[in-house]
């Protein structure tokens, strides 16, 4: 006889967990009383949606459920930012929630929610537990449902008296991966129409991608010659300066890559949804039906044909197509060979950044000095701004599990997936990027990596705007500003206060120096970049945005 919280520790021990992210409540006090004598790794975070965050970055650069528990009510609706990134993204958590005891249920009770209801459309699969017996079913359920097909969010509830009853139940066993491969008539026909095509193009997206994957399909576009591009934020999938690359297909593209897309005879799309950031909002491939063939990729079933109706639906996970047709070979040299790398001095063209700009402080040179400093390896991560186009444009990423940046655009995802990161890859530098709004929404889990002597180095780039909102604002009620200032802190008097390393940089050569000082510091840093709010993008300051308005 076991406690259902004991049973929902084995439970996770036998499907291989090795750390949780939480914020402790009282509704789930018997799980946290098990962890106390689990090898598994408790990381305790400030606020549940930065919890929710790094366990959704952990399942980003790992592929196994990231696993995060918080407390119910503002508990569990706090950490749903963090689920609806993991949706719209494919990735793999899964987030358990202290419930209401069972006799207080539909009672409105102390921060009751009806889980089911709340999260049915942010999560792939929600369900309450209401006999612990079951625990060990539905918690090795919740990893095969969060890994297969379409990978995603699981949400279990746990009531509270169910956490602290006595059950017996069989010892939990790991849940079975399910993959889904290529037939050799998919494999044939591909290459047919590879054989016909005369403009093709790669497009690779989606999650279910690990490092032999991404080493094969290099491999596949050498011998077909083929164009690569990288759906919007997943630009690790391909090595930037391999000459095969052409550069990521997502918000603000080369325009020149934009072009090579339309015009396409064939599209190849390995493992992504292409919504409406990465296809230009539906008009690089048209919606329902694509200019182009299309041949799409997808290990769920319920994704071809959902958005685009492709002439080839292939039912495989992006790990399996590759293995399965990385031994294919073209007969003779592809007829589009000579142009696949006028497409990649395209791209390098594109991501060389300016020298010049409005204010003190020139992001382009700062761009360049990190393309060299950072190793191959280092991990970058950062939420939504258009301070991110700098890290996305300029940064030429070379190696697989690299990067972690929500594609739903979320504020507030960079300090806590650093965190994450560096927890999980000690050796590795991890460089967070935020802007002021940006980190100010989850910057409290710098707290967290001080308590657990995690090094990471958070760029803020400080304007002292929300300078999305106002952009587009200048944009559209030119000179009619409201709502978009901010009055920021001193970044690096808080990284202080925090007991990490503090930098403020206010000149352009102010910066290699304070960043090797962060680097050396061995502490969670903040480098704070104030930038003139002029130098809204890389090409056009706000005042040119103003007067095209």
């Amino acid at each position: 006889m076991k406690t259902g919280g004991q049973l929902i520790v084995d439970a996770l021990e036998a499907n291989g967990t090795d750390r949780i992210y939480c914020v402790p409540g009282e509704s789930y006090l018997a799980v946290l009383d098990a962890l106390h004598d689990s090898p598994i790794r408790t990381i305790v975070c400030r606020q549940e949606g930065g919890a929710a965050m790094m366990a959704d970055c952990h399942g980003r650069l790992t592929g196994k459920p990231g696993i995060c528990f918080v407390t119910r009510g503002p508990g569990a609706t706090n950490a749903s930012a963090g689920i609806h990134i993991a949706m719209q993204d494919s990735v793999p958590v899964i987030l358990f929630i202290g419930q209401v005891a069972s006799h207080a249920k539909q009672r409105e009770a102390f921060q009751e929610v009806d889980y089911v209801r709340f999260f049915g459309d942010i999560a792939k699969w929600v369900v309450e537990i209401d006999d612990a017996a079951r625990i060990p079913e539905f918690v090795t359920r919740a990893f095969a449902v969060a890994t297969s097909g379409r990978p995603g969010p699981v949400v279990i509830s746990l009531p509270e008296d169910m956490l602290t009853s006595l059950a017996e139940a069989p010892a939990a066993l790991p849940h079975t991966p399910v993959e889904t491969r290529p037939g050799e008539a998919e494999l044939d026909a591909l290459e047919k129409l590879l054989g016909k095509a005369k403009r093709p193009f790669v497009i690779l997206g989606g999650t279910r991608w690990d490092a032999a994957a991404v080493a094969r399909m290099r491999t596949i576009a050498e011998a077909w010659s083929l164009p690569v591009g990288c759906s919007f934020r997943r630009q690790m999938l391909f090595d930037h300066l391999h000459p095969n690359y052409a550069g990521d297909v997502g918000i603000g593209i080369n325009p020149k890559l934009a072009t090579a897309i339309k015009q396409a005879d064939l599209v190849l799309l390995i493992g992504g949804r292409m919504g409406e950031m990465p296809s230009s909002d539906y008009t690089l491939l048209k919606s329902p039906y694509p200019d182009q063939t299309l041949v799409h990729v997808h290990a769920d079933a319920g994704e071809l044909g959902r958005v685009y109706r492709p002439t080839l639906a292939i039912n495989a996970s992006p790990s399996a197509f590759v293995e399965a047709f990385a031994g294919r070979k073209p007969a003779a040299t592809p007829a589009w060979a000579d142009e696949t790398p006028k497409l990649h001095t395209a791209y390098l063209d594109w991501s060389t950044p300016p020298e010049s700009g409005p204010g003190a402080v020139q992001m382009g040179p700062i761009m360049n000095y990190l393309e060299k400093m950072l190793p191959d390896d280092a991990i970058l991560t950062n939420g939504a701004g258009n301070y991110a186009t700098w890290v996305h444009r300029f940064h030429r990423s070379r190696r697989f599990a690299t990067q972690a940046a929500p594609t739903s655009g979320s504020m507030g995802y960079g300090t806590p997936a650093a965190v994450a990161a560096k927890e999980l890859f000690p050796e590795r530098d991890v460089i967070a990027f935020a802007g002021d709004g940006c980190f100010l929404m989850n910057g409290q889990e710098f707290a967290t990596a001080v308590q657990y002597d995690l090094p990471i180095i958070v760029v803020v780039v400080n304007n002292g705007i929300y300078g999305t909102i106002r952009m587009h604002q200048e944009r559209e009620y030119p000179g009619r500003v409201v709502a978009t200032d901010l009055k920021n802190p001193d970044f690096a008097a808080l990284a202080r206060a925090y007991g990490g390393h503090g930098e403020t940089v206010e000149k352009t050569a102010d910066f290699a120096p304070a960043f090797e000082r962060a680097r050396a510091s061995g502490k969670p840093s903040i480098v704070e970049i104030r930038l003139d709010p002029e130098a809204i993008t890389p090409t056009r300051t706000m005042t040119q945005i103003r007067d095209r308005a």
